[in-house]
């Protein structure tokens, strides 16, 4: 080693990349510190890494590559995994026959190349490749592009734009941060973190002020992964960007203010809702996709078990009557009523909806957003409405008692009326309206059913594979009530690959709690019974599956995991 050292430094110094005194001050810092020389001469700034890196593969007669200039295939990469490549600091970059490439920062550390062929399976092959190319490289594979020069480079390698933006209102000239927000690098970057954002299928994007810098986040699968970081320098011209798209007014930063803006992404249009909220270094932007294409036609498509399926398709055959649908925010509610106005559609019908914001343009459908700011609220909408001889009327959410009241009457009188509410469970709508100020006889009279939804997390259909669990963890955990006599069911786990984001999960699916109101479910409504007796009534007397009762059903039949259905449900 210290031969080959001796090389190094003398080709280093022979090609005046480094001189003796800056050589000699490493030689003392390594003396008092024990660091690696190598590191040494590049940290303090004696030499740079990729003159060093040159220089040992030309004394090692190993070819050096510049990973920025290679492409590399995802499933060679996947051949080791992350937390290997990142200890040893190596990439796989191609495999022929039995021999599998990798680009290495350190081609003399034979522990690790030993390492590598048994982890593997293959003869090793090593290229050369500097540290910082490297993390790169594995950041931009295993979870995505981490900071702004990185993001930068790509954005300039992008010469043509996938997405187009085809809806603004116009700009406003505001000087240099206008200016920059204009120029072709912002522009490309915005656009770069829009398509990879639906190529990543997130739901959401998190634009975040740091301290030190600007954090890109997308919400995949109901969580959040970091992405890339932008420099802070740029954060003024990325808002101001997305301010001008979103038709916000780009001189106000001190309020919350809300838009949206609509994108082509080759044969697909996407609608982005846009919410800026003021924090203490820079207003925080959230884009919520909004994507047609995806959007449910059918009970099928929502991933309903067959009982909650078959209670559903009964509810929308009653001519009049409410239907609820409760959960927290995100977990599905408006894609459930969009999938049930998709059924009553006809054309014989008049179907009316008032939403905050409306979501989703529907064709044959009368579609109303509320606007608070001039006295159009959920309550004077619904009573304006009911004037329209509507057969059908979706309210996007129960949020006050005139609201409620309007809504239930409309439904005694003739209409089918959909709502949401924010409630923990089904039983937990009633009690909610009767806390409202609702009459007990009102709503027992009223309502057809009550549902409460969840989304769990899918296993990924490519890296899915078998694993035990012991009969004694299924009675606990309350298995056994979905499994048959004498069944022995298989479960399944996701390992973990590129496509999944090494999560094991690949998209979501709904789990659903529904509350048939039928005479006797009523009758306890109105002995204003408590929320505790009537869930117990319903699931002993009636049968009605709970969120974990129907979460364990998709474990069983292996679509989700075990501790994915833990949590995204509670134990009764």
């Amino acid at each position: 080693m210290a031969t080959l050292k001796k090389r190094l430094m003398d080709a280093l110094l022979q090609a005046k990349l480094l001189t003796s005194q800056d050589l000699e001050k490493a030689e003392q810092i390594q003396t008092k510190t024990g660091e690696n020389l190598k590191d040494i001469l590049i940290k303090q700034g004696f030499v740079k890494e990729r003159d060093l890196i040159a220089a040992l593969a030309k004394e090692l007669f190993i070819p050096y590559l510049e990973l920025a200039k290679y492409k590399i295939d995802a499933q060679v990469i996947e051949l080791l995994p992350e937390k290997v490549a990142r200890q040893y600091k190596t990439v796989p970059l191609s495999k022929i026959g039995n021999v599998l490439s990798v680009a290495m920062s350190d081609p003399l550390n034979v522990f690790a190349i030993d390492d590598l062929k048994a982890i593997t399976g293959y003869d090793i092959d090593i290229v050369l490749a500097s540290e910082k190319d490297i993390t790169k490289t594995l950041d931009r594979f295993f979870k995505g592009v981490t900071d702004g020069e990185e993001i930068s480079a790509v954005a300039e390698e992008d010469k043509g734009r996938d997405v187009e933006v085809i809806k603004t209102d116009g700009t406003i000239e505001l000087g240099a941060v206008l200016e920059e927000s204009e120029k072709a690098p912002i522009v490309k970057i915005v656009d770069l973190m829009l398509t990879e954002a639906l190529k990543k299928r997130a739901s959401d994007i998190h634009v975040e002020p740091m301290e030190h810098d600007l954090r890109i986040r997308y919400r995949i699968d109901g969580h959040l992964f970091d992405v890339f970081r932008l420099p802070k320098k740029n954060q003024n011209a990325v808002l101001a960007r997305l301010k001008i798209i979103s038709g916000l007014d780009i001189t106000e930063a001190r309020l919350p203010q809300d838009g949206r803006f609509k994108v082509k992404l080759r044969d697909r249009e996407i609608d982005f809702r846009v919410s800026a909220l003021p924090t203490t270094f820079g207003q925080k932007f959230v884009l919520r996709t909004l994507d047609k294409a995806k959007l449910s036609v059918g009970f099928e498509s929502l991933g309903m078990t067959e009982e909650p399926r078959r209670l559903f398709e009964e509810a929308i055959t009653k001519p009049y009557g409410m239907i609820l649908i409760t959960g927290p925010t995100g977990c599905g509610k408006s894609t459930t009523l969009y999938s049930i106005l998709n059924k009553l559609n006809k054309p014989e019908s008049n179907i009316v909806t008032i939403e905050d914001p409306v979501e989703y343009q529907v064709e044959g459908i009368t579609q109303i957003a509320v606007r608070p700011e001039i006295g159009l609220t959920f309550a004077s909408g619904l009573r304006s409405v009911l004037r329209q001889s509507p057969d059908v009327v979706m309210v996007g959410e129960i949020r006050d008692s005139e609201t409620a009241d309007i809504a239930i009457k409309a439904s005694l009188t003739g209409q089918v009326v959909l709502s949401t509410l924010h409630t923990n469970d089904a039983v937990g709508a009633i009690t909610r309206l009767i806390d409202m100020g609702i009459e007990p006889f009102l709503v027992a009279s009223s309502l057809i059913v009550t549902s409460a939804k969840r989304l769990c997390r899918r296993i990924c259909q490519r890296c899915k594979e078998p694993v035990d669990i012991p009969k004694e963890t299924w009675k606990k955990l309350g298995l056994d009530r979905v499994i048959k006599d004498g069944e022995t069911p298989t479960f399944f786990k996701g390992k973990g690959c590129h496509a999944c984001n090494n999560s094991g999960y690949f998209e979501r699916i709904g789990i659903h709690e529904v509350l048939m109101i039928d005479d006797s479910i009523r009758g306890l409504i109105i002995q204003r019974a408590s929320t505790g007796h009537i869930k117990e009534f319903a699931m002993k007397e009636k049968g009605m599956r709970t969120l974990r009762d129907d979460a364990m059903l998709l474990v069983v039949r292996g679509i989700t995991t075990l501790e994915e259905a833990l949590r995204a449900t509670t134990e009764e």
